[in-house]
């Protein structure tokens, strides 16, 4: 008979520390993990048009490749160098990895329910995702046809034996596992192995031929196809089991910084790496034979991290697919045509018009094209001197490249800081970084140790007898195709203390200035924390003293235990605070005596809200900034971040504007919950979605501009 143990005070203490610490904060990647269930509710949600849903779904896929790929890798590395302390929320780095695999097989199994749910829907619409057995005659020969023509000439078996040692399976993508025994051998005899790589450079849905009379789009998937021509590629041997298998690998960059020559050089060697990164995820097809899974657990030396799917592996090709697809457009959301921005439309140039008012953006409600003209025409304006400009993610075929080498090519001076350490980007910006210097563009790769997350451009223009600088300041980055998908504001000026602080900051970048005494700007690494707790301890002691106090913050995640401890100290004083928090939220809201008076909301809509805006109510004297910061420790301390004060007046409405639009969202809004879950906001008022509203403001502005 075993005595239980009455645990010491020391025990206690612990005990109770630990309670404490996990009912004051959310642990980030629990956090990010419910935000990826918003996203899969958004595919589950009967309301959304078909082939978005079908996006959603997607996202949800590849949302998850990057977490794992990047968190989870983490969180082994810190296991396998035996670090076992807590982090602020709680949890060991063995405890939360075990938390996040049994809520993310969660996940995937209410995933791929949903795919099937998805693609039933999809039949009975005319799209059918098709077996090679249910295909007729004549479908049969075209697919075989194919097969022939296009994949088999690319396919390469690699057998697994003592001669040929298992081959590289490169990161994340898909292959098919094949146990074959010898023609004539009994079926009880050790199989054996091999492995394929499906192509990634062929299409993975085929669309297969019309049947007769039938309007319906059919297609196979390219395994499928594979795996029924497999004796192909292995005569005199009868395969006994196919499935698929993908890996996930460890694709963060680990950078020595101080000791590399050449930045670049250095990044090129890492991405080859990423290829043969530590496995932190095994996928492999429900029903996998055990030998086979046996041979991928101990090659990959994985147990615990292993995946069995109930359908086809990596459905991010949904996402190509439903964007393919034409004839379908009432499956999909409405299109609308983003308005140019009216201050901008009658205007000789933009230089007049920003000589006169300072101008906001919003995208995707307002086009992108605003910010390639503003650059294109000071590329071609003969009394621009020079334009200094940020690049952390631009598009495949980016206007802005062109603009800024055609500058260059003219004489200007031209200074583009390109961030080589953008994750999944590098390669992208290793050639447009190459391109600008052909062209005698001035690239700078920002400082040691810290990406340049800051998006800002700076046009310098000879007027008469002075220089003026025009600026502009985003929340999001320089991508034409993103800025279609993604909500962020754009602020544009001509204000010549907002000028004069870009020249710093472009001065601090490039050269070795020291860190600037900012007018207006605010910047990370150096000030911007101490900036936003100045802010925050402002509002309480407007607060104490009964003046109008209230904080409203839009971001996309705020992670920094620090800035949580601000704001809940700012809620004990008595200050409003609305924190609209697209993603990962550490902080618990609605704890009596600690968060009562802060409210977290999420919006998970058509578009990926992006925009980083904050609102500082100060007694009644209202401030609004920009940023591209979110309170996430990494952007407050390990970046080059920026936030921008608005100036005008006209602007800082509509700013204020979109954060009461997105304040009144009851459709696609979800609350915060003090227990750490999100429920969706539901009241008697009339339906009220913010980004469908959102194209009001456009037209308020247009209103605006004509009185």
């Amino acid at each position: 008979m075993s005595i239980a143990r009455e645990p010491d005070l020391r025990e206690v203490k612990e005990l109770k520390e630990l309670k404490e610490v996990s009912t004051r904060y959310i642990n980030r990647d629990l956090s990010w993990i419910e935000f990826n269930w918003r996203v899969l509710e958004e595919a589950q949600d009967p309301s959304t048009p078909l082939l978005e849903r079908v996006k959603f779904l997607s996202i949800v896929s590849s949302n998850l490749d990057e977490f794992m790929s990047v968190r989870v890798a983490g969180l082994k590395d810190q296991i396998k160098a035996g670090y076992a302390k807590k982090d602020f929320t709680g949890y060991s780095p063995a405890g939360l990895i075990k938390r996040i695999m049994k809520r993310t097989a969660k996940m995937v199994s209410e995933q791929y329910k949903t795919f099937r749910e998805v693609t039933r829907l999809l039949g009975k619409e005319g799209i059918i995702f098709t077996d090679y057995e249910d295909l007729n005659i004549s479908q049969k020969k075209a697919m075989d046809a194919y097969y022939h023509d296009i994949v088999f000439p690319v396919l390469t078996p690699m057998a697994v034996d003592q001669s040929r040692p298992f081959p590289l399976v490169h990161n994340q993508s898909l292959y098919l596992a094949v146990l074959l025994v010898r023609d004539g051998e009994e079926l009880d005899e050790e199989p054996y192995f091999a492995i394929i790589q499906v192509p990634s450079n062929l299409s993975r849905c085929i669309p297969v031929p019309t049947r007769t009379n039938s309007k319906k789009t059919e297609f196979i998937l390219l395994e499928e196809l594979i795996e029924h021509h497999i004796q192909s590629l292995f005569s005199g041997y009868i395969p006994i089991s196919v499935h698929g298998f993908r890996v996930t690998r460890n694709a963060d960059l680990t950078l020595n910084e101080e000791g590399a020559e050449d930045l670049l050089e250095e990044i090129e060697k890492e991405l080859r790496r990423r290829r043969w990164g530590s496995p932190v995820r095994l996928e492999v097809q429900q029903g996998i034979h055990p030998y086979a899974l046996a041979q991928l657990q101990e090659e990959f030396e994985l147990e615990d991290q292993i995946f069995e799917i109930d359908g086809p592996l990596d459905i991010t090709y949904f996402m190509k697919l439903a964007g393919s697809l034409t004839g379908f457009e009432n499956l999909k959301y409405p299109r609308f045509t983003a308005k140019y921005p009216i201050e901008f439309e009658e205007a000789e140039d933009v230089f007049t018009t920003l000589r006169q008012k300072d101008v906001l953006v919003h995208h995707p409600y307002e086009t992108f094209d605003a910010v390639t003209d503003f650059i294109v025409q000071a590329a071609y304006d003969p009394q621009v001197l020079a334009i200094k400009m940020t690049l952390y993610r631009a598009s495949g075929n980016s206007p802005i490249i062109q603009a800024l080498a055609r500058a260059a090519e003219s004489g200007k001076q031209v200074t583009v800081v390109v961030e080589l350490k953008a994750r999944f980007d590098e390669e992208r910006n290793i050639a447009w970084a190459r391109m600008l210097e052909k062209s005698g563009c001035h690239v700078v790769y920002g400082l040691v140790g810290l990406k340049t997350h800051a998006k800002i451009t700076l046009v310098v223009r000879q007027e008469e007898q002075t220089l003026r600088r025009y600026v502009h300041v985003g929340t999001g980055n320089y991508n034409d195709s993103t800025a279609r998908l993604y909500t962020d504001v754009g602020l544009f000026t001509a204000n010549s203390i907002i000028g004069e602080d870009a020249s710093a900051l472009f001065n601090e970048i490039t050269g070795y200035s020291a860190p600037h005494d900012w007018q207006s700007f605010a910047v990370a690494p150096t000030d911007l924390k101490d900036k936003l707790f100045e802010l925050i301890e402002r509002e309480a002691a407007h607060a104490k003293a009964g003046r109008p106090a209230r904080i409203i913050a839009k971001m996309n995640s705020i992670s920094n235990q620090e800035m949580v401890d601000h704001l809940y100290a700012a809620s004990q004083a008595g200050v409003k605070i609305e924190l609209i928090v697209r993603g990962v939220c550490c902080l618990r809201p609605g704890v009596p005596g600690l968060s009562e008076n802060i409210t977290v909301r999420s919006i998970v809509d058509r578009f990926l809200e992006h925009s980083r805006i904050y609102y500082f109510e100060n007694g009644g004297d209202t401030d609004v900034y920009l940023s591209s910061a979110d309170w996430m420790t990494r952007n407050l301390t390990r970046r080059i971040e920026l936030m921008c004060p608005v100036l005008d007046r006209d602007v800082k409405k509509i700013m204020i504007q979109i954060l009461n639009v997105t304040l009144n969202d009851n459709v696609k809004a979800r609350e915060l919950q003090s227990n750490g879950m999100y429920t969706r906001i539901k009241n008697e008022l009339t339906p009220y979605r913010s980004q469908f509203e959102a194209l009001r403001i456009t037209s308020w502005k247009k209103l605006r501009h004509q009185s």
